[in-house]
């Protein structure tokens, strides 16, 4: 009797745990009764189970989730061989289609993937691949989306982990790139080396502009100082001979001129005798007056071509 209950008593609570039911949040149940899908799937919480009739089938995790797609090796469209590897993020959205939709949704979908991967890898070039990573992974994402469509996945992401060509290939690269940063040194130093001459051209170019407006503008304040210096000297000399024509016309400024122009003689005779060793005296003194009067004729202040002094000698 006490076995019995004993067995009747745990019979009971397998029973109840496989009555009831928890599930957790981001998860999704799918429920068969007699083995036929039951719509729709057990959503986060508390759930009771016919039992016997009733068995939870599949459990879905609703998370996105990361896997990882294996290496493997694709051929360029240059027919190089690189081995290229990544991960692949994935979301359940519905988790009937995900569990009667086909047998194992992660498998077809990194196999999926990996060919998708292996075709867009066929149309570039090596070089190309490096720098048409985000392009490759975007290709990738659109095919295998659209494909899973049917299963009820979701791939929201797309991420090449690695490019890995040959070693002799490789090897051909970093002689291509010690090569082209040598091209870029030489035609940075050359470009260097021109902005230099240019600079120093243009600086020559200013000075000898510089040097050439100072040489104008000098020239031009001597131009200037000299046509002042013209006038100045000009309206002295003006001013000069017009006192001297106003001094001469006023009332015995004949005889002042003459009396001058005779002293002025005379102060220039005298000076070639003293200087001179032979001394040349005209042999008829009277000629001095004949010099005065043609001093007094230049002047035009002997009326009747005779002057004043010889007047005064002949009264002697």
């Amino acid at each position: 009797m006490g076995v019995t209950f004993t067995v009747i008593f745990i019979i009971a609570i397998i029973i109840v745990y496989k009555t009831f039911i928890i599930v957790p949040e981001q998860y999704a149940f799918i429920k068969e009764r007699w083995g036929k899908y039951q719509d729709p799937p057990l959503k986060p919480g508390f759930h009771f189970l016919v039992p016997i009739m009733d068995k939870i089938h599949y459990e879905h995790s609703l998370k996105e989730v990361a896997y990882d797609v294996p290496p493997q090796e694709c051929i360029t469209k240059d027919n190089v061989s690189v081995e290229v590897d990544g991960i692949l993020y994935i979301k359940i959205l519905d988790p009937a289609k995900a569990s009667y939709g086909i047998d194992n949704y992660l498998l077809a979908t990194t196999q999926l993937a990996k060919t998708t991967l292996r075709s867009e890898i066929g149309k570039l070039n090596l070089d190309d691949t490096f720098s048409e990573r985000e392009s490759i992974n975007q290709n990738v994402v659109r095919q295998v989306d659209h494909a899973t469509d049917a299963w009820g996945i979701k791939v929201t992401r797309y991420e090449i982990k690695n490019i890995t060509p040959p070693k002799q290939v490789l090897h051909s690269m970093e002689q291509q790139m010690r090569a082209e940063r040598e091209k870029r040194a030489e035609i940075t130093i050359s470009e260097g080396e021109k902005a230099a001459r240019i600079n120093r051209s243009l600086g020559e170019r200013k000075e000898a502009i510089n040097i050439s407006e100072g040489e104008k503008q000098k020239r031009i304040n001597e131009a200037e100082g000299r046509a002042i210096e013209i006038e100045m000297i000009a309206t002295a000399t003006a001013t000069g001979i017009k006192a001297v024509a106003e001094a001469i016309a006023k009332k015995g400024g004949d005889d002042a001129v003459d009396l001058q122009i005779t002293q002025g003689y005379l102060e220039s005779f005298g000076k070639i005798l003293t200087s001179s060793k032979t001394t040349v005296l005209p042999s008829n003194m009277a000629n001095i007056v004949g010099a005065f009067e043609g001093l007094s004729k230049v002047t035009g202040s002997f009326p009747g071509g005779k002057s004043g002094l010889e007047g005064k000698g002949d009264k002697k």
